[in-house]
């Protein structure tokens, strides 16, 4: 049964879509490059926002809503029409009279329209779940946000009672993906119908969606308070269980018993398309799968080599292997508790924050949390996660959460890495929305894991022990780049991809187990960190050579971190640009 408010959200995102082709219809000509261009991006953008209005997206490209967006197929082919008019309209603007920095916002602009009409055309919409997020659990981060006025709260509640709409329309993509094996592997699936049964299993004030209402802002009356609860159980127990037990019970007795045997997306249909799109996506570099798996064989050499170096630093005698066996099960290299863990990371993160300001120039007034993964999340989740407030250390299983790499964790996923370099971006003056609010994989990621290499010269590798791990970190990264093509693209199996982690890096065993996972129901994604990083080593190289006594480190930093969430090769062309000025930062000198 949809609810009055599902029904009304339905027909308001048929409003907001005869709105926009209204728009586009009656917009007026105009004949300068930069203005075709400006009203393009700029009506597109207002109608992407309207078309995921509700969504809890890592991009947070919708806007606040009281309804989740509509994403049943015939949206889905609306979507792909409107862009591809959209991408048509943007080829027929005349690039060489763009003018100031308009030429990078062009090409950030069509590499961003690209990659969503090509998801589109894959069909991605009908897998809209790996092993390391899915639909159901970004709801979850919703449920675990702030709310600071009636209006949030109001909205919540529609998204609540907007559910079983949300989750049937997401259910009956998944059969269409069924019905022509777009379909992720049985493999990864094991264990992951518990999150959703931890939701529809919970009753009343238990259930993770009545969180917000645990403690509500003084500015809501207490009548208002009382109201808005008792309307939240209301949801919870006519909405919100019924909508996560429909799809669990679709999960266990469709979905994974029909998922496919095979893991290689290049075995997917039109695999081998498919695959080359999803490394175009998250490298922004267009590689053949042989040329990154032969890229990646070789940078393992030269990590090895540089972590055989430490080992003796440390004073251990025996094998490689033995002291990765002796790293993986020495008490020492171990927190005893949860708050441990959380405090030792809360430590590293405040060295930082000491030393941050000699290596950049402009940092973000947003500061973030150190908090503990989502308990629900915790035993299919990474080590960490960070982004514009947060950083998220997974305390589950301590055996598996070395000490010893917390600090190049702590380094890319707080700061300098994505705690730093998304609400950075986010506060640029000057940058369209499309830049501040986009998040491309290669760039993000690329920092993220330059700011690990960036913590040698910051001093944060204070024992051969912490220097492993970084190292081992590097030769993770690294091994994403032979282990990603293996799967997808040498038909490798899961067997095979763990015992490469397993000889090659510090990682845990679990660690190992949930990464591959990840891997195989996430194709490309892991290429896009590696890759990431050697561009922005690539430059900084560049620009040192090119500017000698006048490189500066803050500037240069200044200089890869203004451009927001770009493509490689516009920032490799930014980096260019930086040159030719003389390596002059891009912000006026305080």
């Amino acid at each position: 049964m949809i609810s009055s408010r599902a029904r009304f959200a339905c027909l308001f995102g048929l409003y907001i879509f005869s709105a926009a082709a209204a728009l586009a219809a009656t917009a007026p000509p105009v004949t300068d490059a930069s203005q075709q261009f400006h009203a393009l991006y700029t009506q597109e953008w207002l109608w992407r926002q309207q078309q995921f209005a509700g969504a809890d997206d890592e991009d947070s490209q919708g806007s606040p809503a009281d309804h989740l967006p509509k994403v049943d197929a015939a949206a889905q082919t609306m979507r792909e029409q409107y862009w591809t008019k959209v991408l048509n309209r943007l080829n027929a603007i005349p690039k060489n009279r763009l003018k100031g920095e308009d030429p990078v916002n062009y090409a950030v602009y069509k590499q961003q329209i690209e990659v969503l009409l090509a998801r589109q055309k894959f069909r991605m919409w009908e897998m809209p779940f790996n092993s390391d997020s899915a639909f159901w659990s970004d709801l979850g981060f919703t449920a675990r946000g702030t709310f600071t006025s009636l209006k949030s709260y109001q909205d919540y509640l529609g998204q609540l009672h907007d559910m079983p709409r949300y989750f049937d329309e997401q259910i009956a993509n998944m059969r269409l993906g069924l019905a022509h094996g777009f379909v992720q592997p049985k493999i990864i699936l094991k264990g992951r119908d518990e999150a959703i049964a931890t939701i529809a299993d919970a009753i009343g004030e238990q259930n993770l969606f009545y969180t917000p209402y645990k403690k509500m802002p003084t500015v809501i009356q207490a009548e208002e308070q009382a109201r808005l609860r008792a309307e939240a159980l209301a949801a919870i127990k006519h909405d919100v269980i019924p909508a996560y037990a429909k799809l669990l019970a679709f999960m266990r007795n469709e979905y994974i018993p029909k998922a496919r045997d095979s893991l290689a997306a290049e075995d997917l249909p039109d695999g081998k398309a498919f695959y080359r799109s999803q490394i175009l996506e998250y490298t922004t570099l267009d590689m053949n799968p042989d040329a990154i798996h032969a890229l990646g064989l070789q940078e393992m050499t030269s990590i090895h080599q540089q972590m055989l170096d430490t080992i003796k630093e440390t004073g251990f005698k025996g094998s490689f292997a033995d002291f990765l066996h002796f790293l993986r099960t020495d008490p020492q290299f171990y927190a005893k508790t949860p708050d441990e863990l959380l405090k030792d990371a809360a430590w590293i993160a405040k060295q930082v924050d000491g030393k941050v300001g000699d290596y950049i120039g402009r940092l973000p007034r947003r500061r973030f949390a150190i908090e503990p993964v989502p308990a629900e999340l915790a035993p299919i989740y990474t080590s960490g996660r960070g982004g514009p407030g947060t950083y998220l250390v997974n305390t589950y299983d301590l055996p598996s959460r070395p000490t010893y790499s917390l600090p190049a964790l702590t380094l890319h996923e707080s700061s300098p890495g994505h705690a730093l370099q998304m609400p950075l971006a986010a506060e640029m003056d000057g940058l369209p929305d499309f830049r501040r609010r986009n998040y491309i994989s290669a760039y993000g990621e690329g920092w993220a894991l330059y700011s690990e290499y960036l913590g040698q010269e910051m001093g944060m590798y204070t024992t051969p022990y912490a220097r492993f791990g970084y190292l081992s970190y590097q030769a993770w990264r690294a091994a994403r780049l032979v282990v990603d093509t293996g799967l997808h693209h040498l038909h490798w199996t899961r067997e095979q991809a763990q015992d490469y982690l397993r000889e090659n890096t510090a990682l845990a065993d679990h660690e190992i187990e949930t990464e591959v996972d990840r891997y195989i129901s996430w194709p490309a994604q892991a290429l896009s960190y590696y890759l990431g990083e050697m561009a922005i080593r690539d430059d900084r190289t560049r620009a040192e050579q090119a500017l000698g006594t006048k490189f500066d480190i803050r500037a240069f930093h200044d200089a890869v971190l203004s451009t927001g969430s770009v493509p490689l090769p516009v920032l490799n062309a930014r980096i260019d640009q930086f040159i030719s000025d003389g390596g002059k930062s891009p912000y006026p000198q305080r």
